[in-house]
């Protein structure tokens, strides 16, 4: 990675641990089928999600209000060990649940206003590995990160601010995968 504001960790988490948590996440979060909006229209998120954190840690995202529920065990443990890598706090989490090849999610950037003009994203990826796909918004210069089961992908600094991301549908058979995206989410008045 030529981005110094992109650090990865393979195996930031241990096997074991690894597949414990995938098991345990896959069948005690509470899964979504959400619909946001894109271009005025609306339609079906392609892939399961959650939003859990701190109770003022409300978050909206194209059209999508989401209200978080309360902090799961696990991912607590898993927010207090990346915040201890990060050296910051973290109020809330995003759960997303690729369950095949065609669940994907679309070029963007984390930049809406509630997340503070340089933010810190810990991305934990737990199951089957996929691409996560970069595209700098100006020189269209593209990167990618294969993200491995217990990998730690962390974005910071300007990374928002110059760079999209994307983990894009794949032909190929996919076992499922857990991305989990801790963030500190402001309150706007």
């Amino acid at each position: 990675m030529t981005n110094a504001d992109i650090k990865y960790f393979p195996n930031w988490l241990e096997k074991p641990l690894a597949d414990k948590l995938l098991a345990h996440l896959l069948q005690h979060i509470e899964w979504q089928e959400a619909t946001i909006k894109i271009f005025g229209r609306e339609q079906k998120i392609p892939r399961l999600q959650a939003w859990y954190g701190d109770e003022d840690a409300s978050y909206t995202y194209s059209g999508l209000n989401m209200t978080p529920l309360p902090w799961e065990k696990n991912l607590k443990v898993l927010k207090s060990k990346c915040e201890a890598q990060c050296n910051t706090r973290f109020n809330s989490v995003l759960v997303n649940l690729y369950r095949d090849g065609n669940d994907s999610m679309g070029f963007h950037a984390d930049d809406e206003l509630e997340l503070g003009e340089q933010p810190i994203i810990a991305s934990v990826s737990l199951g089957e590995q996929r691409n996560f796909d970069l595209i700098n918004k100006s020189t269209k210069q593209k990167q990618r990160i294969v993200l491995e089961h217990g990998s730690l992908l962390i974005m910071q600094g300007e990374t928002q601010k110059h760079w999209q991301h994307g983990i894009n549908k794949s032909k190929r058979p996919h076992d499922p995968r857990i991305n989990l995206t801790f963030r500190f989410v402001h309150q706007m008045q």
